[in-house]
Parts: C-alpha cells; structure tokens; sequence
C-alpha cells in the first residue's frame, strides 16, 4: 500500500514565481467522497489514475497507476463529475525539498496553493518566505471538495 505525507499551505506573495513556465494539469473525480477518492489526471500528455483514503493528519493511503493517456482523456470528458479542476503546476526547490505550487484556473481561479511531501508527519523542513498560511487540515482546499464548492463561490 502507498502512503502520501503532505503538507498544504497558502501562498503569501508572488516571491514564488519562477522564470518559466509550469505543467497545466486536467483532473477529475469518478468518485470525491473523503473515505474514497478516486483521481483521473492529465499531465503534461501522461495520464494517470489515483486513488486516496482517508485523511489521517496530514497522512493518507494513495496508489496510483499509469493509464494511456487517450482513456484519461475519455473518463475525463465523459464519466468525471463536474466541473473539472484546471491548474498550473509548479516545481519549486527550496533548501533541498520539492514544493508544488499549484495556480488554479476556471472554477477556481485565484487559487493558489502550495504542498510539500514528506517522509514522515513530524519531518522539519524549511519554510520559503513566499509560504502563507498551513490549510492541511483544512478539507476545503482539497482539490476534490473544490468541485462541490468552487474557490470563486467562497
């Protein structure tokens, strides 16, 4: 079985804004019930399926599966609910660790959320001084519960 640690905060300012461009994602849920969520995504023409359990923490069980990018994209337009979370994905590294900011789009524009896995709940890592406040536990920046209550209907 997969764990995912992650951690999610919000964005304070624009320090995080890197020169070049970022990986625009396609995602939708065949199912965004928190005890089962079930992912299908398009990123950067890879198409994958991802399935999650429950949050304990900032820990949660997470498998996830390759599938050809022509059957992502059929789920996607056709069974997943709506609507669809847009973003652009950014890498970031800071003091030896990876962080996604994600800048959503449609629904959700205005939106911008920034996550670090780890290895472990209690691992330190360094903040960036563009790192606002910590919504890890905060269900509404979920990205499945983002399709029930769109960040621009806050």
């Amino acid at each position: 079985m997969g764990v995912e640690i992650e951690r999610k905060f919000l964005v304070a300012n624009d320090g995080w804004r890197p020169a070049g461009t970022g990986a625009m994602l396609r995602q939708g849920y065949l199912s965004s019930q928190p005890e089962r969520v079930v992912r299908v995504r398009i990123e950067d023409g890879q198409g994958t399926l991802t399935i999650k359990g429950l949050n304990r923490g900032a820990t949660r069980s997470e498998w996830e599966y390759p599938i050809p990018p022509a059957d992502a994209a059929a789920m996607l337009d056709a069974l997943c609910e709506r609507p669809l979370i847009e973003k652009t994905r950014y890498r970031i590294r800071h003091e030896g660790m990876v962080w996604e900011v994600d800048e959503f789009h449609g629904e959700n524009a205005g939106l911008i959320v920034a996550e670090i896995e780890l290895e472990r709940e209690d691992q330190p890592f360094a903040r960036p001084p563009w790192l606002g406040e910590e919504v890890t536990h905060d269900p509404r920046y979920y990205n499945a519960s983002l399709l029930q209550h769109p960040f621009r209907r806050w």
